[in-house]
């Protein structure tokens, strides 16, 4: 055998063990974790609305509503000041007409006449000054009122997260509960493990 063929076929077994020794090693060696980058997380919210009654004190006003009764009152009702004096007065003026019974006549007929007259003046002066003082009167009066009205309260609460993710794959998007901490998932199986997301840099 010739001494070129001795060492081709050395050199033939030689490289064929290190092929096979390097494809030993791959498959020794455990695999290293993927990961999928996290693009976006989005909050899912809804509005919530709670109605309450709020009460609170305000300054209204109102109108001055009188008495009937007080209005009618009068230190006179039977207006006896205004009689007597018209009848004193009419009384006077009617004995100055006529003599004898004539004048006693007269002077009767004067202080029934002035009696009557005094009576009727008497109570238009009361007319008047109850009407001044009504138009004196306020009208309207300023009180203290409680107003309730409903108001509505409004919050807004979360209902979970919309993740959008990027593996090998491509773009994909889930729905979850809690919002991933960090910008990139752990793979399991081509599976995203949630509970393992982290910040890139911790696992660089």
């Amino acid at each position: 055998m010739s001494k070129s063929i001795v060492v081709g076929s050395t050199l033939a077994l030689l490289g064929l063990g290190g092929l096979a020794l390097g494809a030993w090693q791959i498959q020794d060696q455990p695999n290293q974790p993927e990961y999928a980058d996290i693009i976006d997380v989005e909050a899912l919210t809804h509005t919530v609305e709670t109605p309450r009654e709020k009460c609170e004190e305000v300054q209204v006003q109102e109108p001055v509503r009188q008495q009937p009764q007080q209005q009618a009152q009068s230190s006179d009702p039977n207006k006896l000041l205004g009689s007597a004096a018209g009848a004193v007065v009419g009384g006077l003026l009617g004995n100055q007409v006529g003599g004898g019974s004539g004048k006693d006549i007269a002077t009767a007929a004067g202080a029934i006449g002035g009696g009557l007259a005094g009576r009727e003046v008497q109570e238009r002066v009361e007319n008047r000054q109850r009407a001044e003082a009504a138009a004196s009167q306020p009208k309207t009066r300023t009180v203290t009122r409680e107003q309730c009205r409903t108001v509505t309260d409004t919050h807004e609460e979360t209902d979970g997260y919309k993740v959008s993710w990027r593996d090998q794959g491509g773009m994909h998007t889930t729905r979850l509960d809690e919002k991933p901490n960090g910008d990139r998932v752990k793979l399991k199986d081509g599976s995203p493990v949630w509970n393992q997301a982290s910040q890139g840099a911790d696992d660089a």
